[in-house]
């Protein structure tokens, strides 16, 4: 279950906004439905939580670059809102890293032959088959390689392009100016959002859209 929810300060306190994110697919997005709720271009602050699992802060500050915080990565990154937050610059990954090698895979066919390159299948086709019957017969006595040699990388090693830490990321001073501590907010669990309203002084509106 998710649920997600704007602050926007203003001169006199915050307002709160429940928030549909079903239009919004990516950070520029977000961003913009930030922009939007801000009162003359002063903060605002958008919250999402999957119950339970994670949650994660947009910061937007006039037409400032979005400051980002997320308790779980690897959590929210198996959720589609997650995925919003987690930049390539976040994660620390070369922007676009995913969709070259997304684009690599399709100019080369799954038995590692180039689209339009012949494979030589037809003029080979009896040698093929004896080596077939020869390593078939070789199996039964050789094991090959166990269930481990192609596994995906050690997520602990960091490698891997796909690779999500495990954790909070992000910038963890997102709210210090606004009471909220670095350690106070690596402690959030569950239901942060009504501890963060609090030290922010806004639990009262914000109550009245939950």
């Amino acid at each position: 279950m998710y649920f997600a929810a704007l602050l926007a300060r203003t001169e006199d306190g915050w307002e709160a906004s429940d928030t549909e994110l079903d239009d919004v697919e990516t950070l520029s997005d977000l961003t913009d439905l930030a922009q939007e709720a801000s009162v003359d271009e002063d903060t605002v602050l958008v919250y999402i939580e999957q119950e339970d699992a994670w949650f994660g802060i947009l910061r937007v500050d006039g037409e400032e670059d979005p400051r980002i915080y997320v308790s779980d990565a690897s959590a929210a990154a198996r959720s589609s809102y997650g995925e919003i937050l987690l930049t390539d610059e976040l994660l620390g990954r070369e922007p676009g890293a995913e969709d070259e090698i997304a684009a690599l895979e399709e100019l080369v066919d799954l038995d590692g032959t180039e689209d339009g390159e012949p494979d030589g299948s037809a003029s080979s086709s009896a040698t093929t088959t004896d080596r077939t019957t020869t390593r078939d017969a070789d199996t039964d006595s050789d094991p090959g390689p166990g269930p481990d040699s192609h596994s995906d990388p050690d997520p602990e090693s960091g490698s891997g392009s796909d690779y999500v830490p495990a954790g909070p990321i992000g910038e963890l001073g997102i709210l210090a100016d606004f009471g909220v501590s670095e350690k106070d907010l690596l402690t959030l669990r569950t239901d942060a959002l009504t501890e963060i309203a609090d030290a922010l002084g806004a639990s009262e509106v914000l109550e009245a859209v939950r």
